[in-house]
């Protein structure tokens, strides 16, 4: 492994999923880990090939999909933090990938086999607690879509996708929250299972009710959005 493709010295301990690592067991992480880059647009794992490794986001955005049958994209979640992981499922259970992950936009990520990540876990019991405890989070969010889906038209799961955007990534204002760079329609639709063309007119049916307001790539989420219906 060329030094270029390691993790930077103290790289790790900046990731929440090690940050209790002491200096000696995150040097030692450190040197069995390797640095990748994605284009945007390129596949980093593919559904149902074997697992083998557990990536961590450092840079970048990446997306995890599935595809229907005709093609249709369907987007489960969206990672773009320093620190998110994924690929974890596979190592645990010796189960192929459950979905696709692509580059959304061009990122780095850390990559841990699946022999250096499970000795790791034996060594260090309170990483293992802190990766039920995101599996476990994982699983309540899964719930809450599958809810929204079965129970909510189109417009009540835009809302609901708009509201869980503007309480996580939003920024606080007077008027409501503020999303600055918004995602795209397209993106939009593949979350709530919908096409493109009925996300935009769910959307302008939440600006005529003043319940959302729209510039650019900027989107304010009003207050009565964000208490919930």
């Amino acid at each position: 492994m060329s030094d270029s493709d390691r993790a930077p010295p103290g790289l790790l301990r900046s990731v929440p999923l090690f940050a209790e690592l002491d200096d000696a067991a995150a040097a030692a992480l450190e040197r069995l880990a390797r640095r990748r880059a994605f284009a945007e647009g390129e596949v980093i794992v593919s559904e149902a090939e074997r697992g083998d490794a557990l990536f961590l986001l450092l840079s970048g955005k990446v997306k995890v999909v599935l595809y229907g049958e005709s093609g249709r994209e369907v987007i489960l979640s969206t990672f773009k933090t320093r620190g998110d992981f994924f690929g974890e499922m596979s190592l645990l259970d010796d189960e192929p990938r459950s979905a696709t992950v692509l580059a959304s936009a061009p990122s780095t990520l850390l990559v841990l086999s699946r022999a250096d990540f499970r000795a790791h876990l034996a060594r260090h019991p309170g990483v293992a607690v802190q990766v039920m405890t995101e599996l476990s989070r994982r699983l309540r969010r899964a719930d809450a879509v599958i809810g929204d889906l079965a129970l909510l038209d189109v417009l009540g799961r835009l809302a609901a996708r708009l509201r869980d955007l503007a309480l996580a990534d939003g920024e606080a204002t007077p008027e409501g929250r503020v999303i600055r760079n918004r995602p795209t329609q397209a993106e939009i639709a593949g979350t709530i299972g919908a096409s493109r063309e009925t996300v935009s007119r769910a959307l302008s049916e939440l600006a005529r009710r003043g319940d959302v307001v729209l510039t650019g790539r900027r989107l304010l989420v009003r207050h009565r959005l964000l208490r919930g219906p």
